[in-house]
């Protein structure tokens, strides 16, 4: 199979080891390194250079309740940045050079922090925000645990959506920099959701990294410990779109999805329980094609999504390492980005609710396939499937996923 391989902006090769970071990210480390050779020696100059890496912040807003939120920006050597909120760890920004070094913000996202808290709260939208106790959709809100059925929020009838009415995505999370990141800035977010939150059981500590390395990689890891029995899924609904955020559809940019297989859906969106071959549908990503090329066929699994909407599974998971899950291109650019992860599971959505009544920092309104999504997650509505990879989390143990974003430009294509 062809994987297309990214030329990173840097003055000259990084190999890095992080199994010399502090021990607390031993299995952190272990991760990262499996993506070494793809991305931290092969890299070449960059018309645009600069110093060192920097963590900033700065306020940006008070929401309804009187809560201050602040925006941090994470900057590396080479002059990528990431910039997030406090507010629902929202990442509000990710700003990379084209083919030519010129920099652009690839994700979308609102001007103002009215449009976080209102905008994207009413319709769904769920704008670069970190997702919680649970991502993706929990059938009739209800799931089995230990003999009893817990009973979660409804909040997208008739079922649970990305956690309830008062998810992750809309938490003021602590934020501090981290430090001791050999070539990279990041920044640890934590929150503590009561037990009972949105119905789901256990009191839930969880951390999120951002890391943003010298070779263009985002990454995010996700942990989570709880007192009591409880279920956790945990992902980022970034918006991608590498021509440009407020740049139009998205249909001309190459996908690739590194699967087989994916999880058939009912007209509610929510899993038969079926595991199902991509093979002729027009979920079958395992070649590079063009996202509009099957955009509206009349296949089932697409009239119910309204387009790409749908749970594909991870070729090779294992919950230890890093996997390719999905690669994205941008002709026009020449922007690349490919997502890892330990993930089971990735969720691609072509912002298929987006109707125009929303426009973005560049003043343009977003309407459906103006950018894609690329959740990686456990499988939707996994407590009501036994046969699915479990999400159950019990005291004791912990719950421990990174996904890593990779950017770049096209280079030559190559079969690792």
């Amino acid at each position: 199979m062809t994987f297309f391989m990214m030329r990173s902006f840097a003055a000259a090769p990084i190999c890095r080891d992080y199994t010399h970071t502090r021990k607390t990210r031993s299995l952190f480390a272990r991760t990262m390194m499996g993506l070494g050779a793809l991305a931290t020696c092969m890299m070449t100059s960059s018309p645009h250079s600069h110093a060192a890496s920097a963590f900033k912040h700065n306020a940006f807003g008070t929401l309804s309740s009187g809560q201050k939120v602040q925006r941090y920006t994470l900057r590396n050597a080479h002059g990528m940045s990431v910039q997030f909120l406090s507010y629902g760890g929202i990442i509000t920004a990710i700003t990379v050079p084209d083919r030519n070094g010129h920099p652009a913000n690839v994700v979308l996202g609102f001007p103002t922090l009215e449009g976080y808290e209102t905008d994207s709260a009413h319709a769904n939208i769920y704008f670069g925000a970190l997702i919680g106790r649970y991502a993706n959709r929990l059938a009739n809100g209800t799931f089995p645990l230990d003999g009893q059925t817990i009973h979660t929020t409804v909040n997208n009838p008739p079922n649970t959506l990305h956690g309830g009415l008062n998810g992750f995505d809309k938490k003021i999370w602590h934020v501090r920099q981290l430090s001791g990141l050999p070539h990279a800035v990041g920044a640890e977010l934590t929150l503590t959701s009561p037990d009972g939150e949105e119905g789901f059981p256990g009191t839930l500590h969880t951390t999120v990294d951002y890391i943003l390395d010298d070779s263009n990689r985002l990454s995010i890891r996700y942990r989570a410990t709880t007192d009591r029995p409880t279920v956790v899924n945990l992902t980022n609904h970034s918006y991608f779109n590498l021509a440009g955020e407020g740049a139009g559809s998205i249909e001309n940019h190459t996908l690739q999805i590194n699967a087989d297989s994916f999880t058939p859906v009912d007209h509610a969106a929510i899993p038969t329980g079926q595991i199902a071959s991509v093979s002729n549908t027009p979920l079958d990503f395992r070649t590079p094609h063009r996202i509009g090329d099957h955009l509206r066929s009349n296949h089932p699994q697409m009239l119910i999504g309204r387009g790409y909407d749908h749970n594909w599974i991870v070729n090779g998971y294992d919950g230890k390492t890093q996997r390719l899950a999905a690669t994205v291109t941008d002709p026009v650019s020449g922007r690349t980005l490919s997502v890892f992860t330990t993930q089971p599971g990735i969720q691609v959505y072509t912002s298929n609710s987006l109707d125009g009544t929303y426009a973005g920092p560049s003043g343009h309104a977003y309407r459906q396939t103006d950018a894609i999504a690329l959740e990686t997650q456990h499988y939707p509505d996994s407590p009501n499937h036994p046969a699915f990879p479990t999400t159950t989390l019990r005291p004791g143990e912990q719950f421990d996923h990174t996904t890593s974003f990779q950017f770049g430009v096209a280079g030559t294509s190559t079969t690792p």
